[in-house]
């Protein structure tokens, strides 16, 4: 065989090679929705932790609702927080300063009372499980600060 057809041979089958790759990357199925987090993602810490409780049908309905119901209250807090992060920032290009440390005091308060919304949630967490899912939840509570970690760093869907 001489050396042109052996270079000729290989650099088709290389061609070939190039092409199948691109089909591969341009038609295979993409995973994850299009700018989005994967679907268990989306769901954020629910299904692990009804999972991790044990939780029946009846306590995953009333935890649906302390979801909603959290959800609201966190949404509510975190538009005050923009907004009087917007009003803090408006006071540099006014050149107005004075209301810089009332602000700030605010959007601490404002923190705490997101901290005290994901406490309580968590205790009416608490209050529907069942005695023998105790043991559950206190296993839980030592992994908490990881889930909110995890809803943290998560990227978010676009608006």
């Amino acid at each position: 065989m001489s050396k042109l057809k052996l270079l000729s041979i290989a650099a088709i089958g290389l061609l070939v090679l190039n092409l199948f790759l691109v089909g591969f990357l341009f038609f295979r199925h993409n995973p994850h929705p299009t700018g989005g987090r994967p679907p268990f993602a989306q769901e954020g810490p629910r299904h692990q932790i009804i999972e991790q409780l044990h939780l029946d049908e009846a306590q995953v309905q009333q935890y649906e609702a302390l979801i909603d119901e959290h959800k609201r209250a966190i949404q509510d807090l975190n538009d005050q927080v923009r907004e009087t992060k917007s009003e803090l920032y408006l006071t540099l290009a006014e050149g107005n300063a004075s209301s810089k440390d009332s602000l700030i005091k605010e959007l601490g308060s404002l923190q705490q009372e997101i901290e005290t919304v994901h406490y309580n949630h968590f205790v009416s967490l608490r209050k529907l499980c069942k005695p023998d899912q105790l043991r559950y939840f206190e296993t839980l509570t030592t992994n908490l600060a990881d889930y909110f970690d995890q809803a943290r760093t998560a990227p978010r869907r676009p608006e």
